[in-house]
């Protein structure tokens, strides 16, 4: 091997533009670094939590069995292909969610556990990605990406700020991390070195460094350098077309502000696009390197989301989930829909003997079970084997348990990034099983 390929970071650049490849088995300079338990040449396990309020279908939420042979119930039919790597787990709940007021005190501490303060201000505590990102994010360009397709709500709801119910991610207890709901915007942090308006294109900046590597590598790594120097020109061009038609989530750098003024009530104007990009880019940022870590919240607890894309436009996200209707199992199986999606893509790359999707741990949950705000039994569903280190295909009950805490879900789930806490909110105690 080439001193420049064992002396150069894994990074393609060019003027402005620092962008992190995807694993290559030629370069295998992976692995091994501070804060991380990787093996040398070996894929990162990364983590994302996608998160949608309001719970799910009192009936049609469920599954049973092992393996292939794992039925879900409706709402999870999305997930069917990934039986064999998925997680059901039920029974969990964060005790602090069950104090305070509806919505936003099941909110704010989800990944965290933590108790929110009252009266309009702002204390949760640090989550669960925001520990992993000081421990096991420091060694990417982006410590961990926070995304979200609902704007933030500063209002107040029953002496509670409703910024609880539009953060997921706490990077302090008195400090939501920044939240991006513009996919270019996000799109930027991963790729370009300052956030300038620019009209080059990221791939075409780095398109010199990356013929010099081509040199080096080997036939099967040029064809995936190919596959994914491509994945990133689409979603290049899928937001440089959303611009073209003057939409919100279009908004990019070489703008001053958005070509048409935001929508008042905050309601992306495709969320079906709006979501799918998000998808995109953190499938990106995942298979570049860019960040280990991400949260996706695709619509906030309380939410005002509407959803003409299905037929459903005649109520609010949160109206909808009073209701126990076919509308509303509509709505659950798109959000479904949009995990499957990035299991799909993430199954798809391909890094050494597994895939990006076996070397994460994607985690889908929500504020509640069903819309009446039973938060005393938490939805979750886990998605990937974190590099060989969880056992999936399983369902999980806790309900009767002695220990049926979030928290000890997260210690369990932060032993896999090699962060061994003693506590981590209420819970001093791993999760049996996991």
């Amino acid at each position: 091997m080439s001193a420049y390929l064992t002396t150069r970071r894994t990074m393609l650049r060019g003027l402005g533009v620092a962008m992190a490849l995807p694993w290559l088995e030629s370069l295998q300079v992976w692995g091994q670094e501070a804060g991380t338990t990787a093996v040398k040449g070996e894929a990162p396990v990364r983590f994302a939590a996608l998160f949608s309020g309001n719970g799910f279908h009192r009936d049609h939420w469920w599954a049973k069995g092992a393996g292939k042979s794992m039925e879900l119930g409706p709402v999870l039919e999305p997930l069917n292909e990934f039986r064999e790597r998925l997680l059901f787990i039920q029974g969990l709940y964060n005790e602090e969610a069950l104090k305070g007021n509806i919505h936003s005190s099941q909110t704010g501490n989800i990944l965290s556990g933590a108790p929110l303060e009252s009266g309009g201000g702002i204390r949760s505590g640090i989550s669960i990605d925001q520990m992993l990102a000081k421990h096991y994010g420091q060694t990417t360009k982006v410590p961990s990406l926070v995304l979200g397709c609902e704007k933030s709500n500063p209002s107040v709801h029953k002496n509670y700020s409703m910024l609880y119910s539009s953060h997921i991610s706490w990077s302090s207890p008195t400090t939501p991390t920044p939240l991006e709901v513009y996919p270019a915007l996000a799109f930027d942090r991963l790729f370009r070195q300052n956030a300038s308006k620019s009209d080059q294109s990221v791939l075409d900046a780095v398109l010199g460094d990356a013929k010099d590597l081509r040199r080096g590598i080997s036939r099967s790594d040029k064809q995936k350098l190919d596959e994914y120097l491509n994945s990133v020109r689409e979603v290049e061009q899928r937001i440089e077309r959303a611009g073209q038609r003057g939409e919100l989530q279009g908004w990019r750098p070489a703008l001053d502000k958005p070509n048409i003024p935001r929508p008042a009530d905050g309601i992306p104007q495709d969320i079906a696009d709006h979501m799918r990009l998000m998808c995109d880019i953190l499938v990106l940022a995942f298979q570049t390197d860019s960040t280990r870590l991400c949260t996706l919240k695709l619509n906030n607890d309380h939410s005002s989301l509407r959803f003409p894309n299905l037929g459903v436009d005649y109520m609010i996200h949160h109206l909808l989930s009073h209701q126990e209707s076919d509308d509303w199992l509509k709505v659950n199986q798109f959000f479904l829909k949009q995990v499957a999606y990035v299991a799909r893509k993430l199954d798809a790359i391909q890094e050494g003997s597994r895939t990006a999707l076996d070397n994460s741990i994607i985690m889908y949950c929500s504020s509640m079970l069903t819309g009446s705000h039973d938060a005393t039994k938490l939805p979750v569903v886990i998605l990937g084997r974190g590099g060989g280190k969880l056992k999936t295909g399983r369902v999980l009950d806790y309900l009767d348990k002695p220990n049926r805490k979030m928290c000890s879900l997260y210690l369990s789930l932060m032993d896999k990034y090699g962060l061994n806490l003693d506590q981590f909110g209420d819970s001093t105690e791993r999760l049996a099983e996991i």
